[in-house]
């Protein structure tokens, strides 16, 4: 038996595939941005934050890191309407992406944030630095030159986890594959092209972001 294949069927479809990927780096960048957000303010909760706040921080991290991505999608799409909350496709999907970035950068970050010299924390006390200033001047930066490698590590597989978002019809690059598939009948074309941007994409973030973090998140 003789197999025959056509990628030119499916790459036909290119202006789907570039929707798809754009969805896929416009809701990895939003979730980024905020899940970031997130999981610095839930760091230094864990790390300095009074213990009731710590233990819900604590809570938190827990569950996020211990349950599947895509239990937590279907809960926020198909669970939340139960309480009165409906979420559009992107909405659910930047929702969960952010939570489970933010649960995973927390630990992240905290091992940067705990890594940091006490005599550092003393010289910006004894510089009359109030304790926000020496946290974002003092502690953060060094902390998260730290730890920079492994929140890319993250960020990427945030990345390539917003493929299950394509399971509630977001348009990202997943759901292109498969709307060509199903178009085409071309299953193993289809994903092939899919798994070479996939690969492409995370190759390229991952340069960019070791370009960005010592120029504009932590300083050289």
């Amino acid at each position: 038996m003789t197999v025959q294949l056509d990628f030119m069927a499916v790459l036909r479809d290119w202006p789907m595939l570039v929707t798809g990927v754009v969805w896929t780096l416009g809701l990895t960048a939003v979730a980024v941005v905020l899940g970031l957000l997130v999981a610095v303010f839930c760091a230094w909760a864990r790390a300095n934050g009074p213990r009731w706040l710590a233990f819900v921080v604590g809570a938190y991290v827990e569950l996020i890191r211990n349950t599947p991505f895509i239990v937590q999608l279907f809960f926020v799409f198909f669970g939340l309407p139960a309480a009165g909350v409906r979420l559009s496709p992107v909405t659910a999907s930047l929702l969960a992406l952010t939570l489970n970035l933010a649960a995973y950068g927390t630990e992240i970050i905290r091992a940067g944030l705990e890594a940091t010299p006490r005599g550092q924390i003393e010289a910006g006390l004894s510089l009359a630095m109030s304790r926000v200033q020496i946290f974002t001047h003092v502690i953060l930066p060094p902390a998260l030159k730290k730890v920079w490698p492994a929140l890319v590590s993250q960020i990427i597989i945030v990345m390539l986890g917003s493929a299950v978002c394509g399971q509630i019809a977001t348009r990202e690059l997943s759901y292109a594959a498969n709307v060509i598939s199903a178009s085409t009948f071309r299953t193993f074309e289809s994903y092939i092209v899919a798994t070479a941007i996939y690969l492409g994409l995370a190759w390229a973030v991952r340069r960019v972001l070791n370009w960005v973090g010592p120029r504009f998140i932590f300083g050289r």
